[in-house]
């Protein structure tokens, strides 16, 4: 099977959204009056970002999902995305299930493959998504005031827990790595949340690399500080639930595992009720955890309000795990 037959017979689909899709040098994509067009690229190295042991289902939902997460968090609605794919050969099993993942998570949010390439090589995935936000309501990670609540969506450091396990450094119970499993190869992108959030919130990021690395790019884009209540964000730990681990472990796990897909974001005060409602009517657990202040630094409390030493290093993909 040739490159274009490839693209015919997995990736090829009508466009809904695009009035040019997949099949020309170049996809037209229309963009509504009073929208802006949001943009953002993510890419998935084999043995870098997943194992080569994964489900290729999995995969190609994962692929879409951590590019949609992105969009969530700066409130836009996702429209179309394109793949660029490195495969070291043509395996028509492989690409018939990686795809159906692609479309399990397009067709949930109507959005578009409408281009891209593809190439031999090592297995690389490089999808970039494109979505619309009303003008001037797009979340962004310059806005957070001191005073401001601190918010994570969901659970935190799941995934990193089944990375761990993989990595034979934890063990736990079956059931609870399973569970575990799900969070790290099939995240939610919290779309309708990042939307619903275009007026409530003052900043927004996704979690990818961990929660306190996130949080320090809303830090320092908004020139402020932050107070963090890490029982509170250990408490996130969905595992913890199920099997007591030790709490470095679970701080660690929440503070700074990565790979989470979850939302960070900031609101004043007075939007309390708003986002209380919210956690109700999307059935998604949205947890306070902290306060902005005017200090620029970012202080980590126990329990009894005392600062605890900071040695939590979140993920970089130029330094070793």
């Amino acid at each position: 099977m040739g490159e274009f037959d490839l693209i015919e017979t997995f990736f090829k689909r009508p466009a809904r959204h695009a009035t040019l899709g997949v099949g020309d040098d170049c996809a037209l994509l229309p963009v509504r009056a009073g929208q802006q067009l949001a943009i953002s690229s993510d890419m998935l190295v084999e043995g870098r970002h997943f194992l080569s042991t994964v489900n290729p289902r999995w995969l190609g939902y994962k692929a879409l999902a951590v590019n949609l997460s992105d969009l969530a968090a700066c409130g836009a609605e996702p429209k179309a995305f394109m793949l660029a794919l490195a495969l070291p050969e043509v395996n028509a099993a492989w690409l018939s299930e990686f795809s159906k993942g692609l479309w399990d998570l397009a067709d949930v949010h109507q959005c578009d493959l409408i281009g891209g390439d593809t190439t031999r090589g090592p297995l690389n995935i490089c999808i970039t998504v494109l979505g619309e936000v009303p003008a001037h309501l797009a979340l962004l990670r310059s806005g957070a005031k001191a005073g401001d609540d601190i918010y994570v969506s969901g659970t935190l450091g799941d995934a990193r827990l089944a990375l761990e396990v993989f990595r034979g450094r934890l063990s736990v119970p079956q059931e609870v790595f399973e569970q575990a499993r799900l969070r790290m190869e099939r995240p939610t992108p919290r779309v309708a949340l990042g939307q619903a959030l275009r007026g409530v919130a003052s900043a927004a990021a996704d979690i990818s690399d961990g929660l306190l690395g996130d949080l320090q790019h809303i830090l320092k884009a908004s020139g402020v500080g932050a107070d963090i209540d890490t029982p509170r964000v250990a408490s996130t730990l969905a595992a913890q639930s199920h099997f007591n681990l030790p709490l470095a472990t679970q701080l660690q796990l929440s503070l700074a595992g990565g790979d989470d897909y979850e939302l960070v974001f900031t609101a004043p005060e007075s939007k309390r009720a708003d986002i209380a409602a919210l956690s109700v009517s999307l059935q998604t657990p949205l947890t306070r955890i902290g306060q902005i202040n005017a200090s620029q630094q970012l202080r980590l409390l126990d329990a009894q309000g005392h600062v605890v030493v900071n040695d939590f290093q979140s993920f970089d993909h130029f330094k070793t795990d």
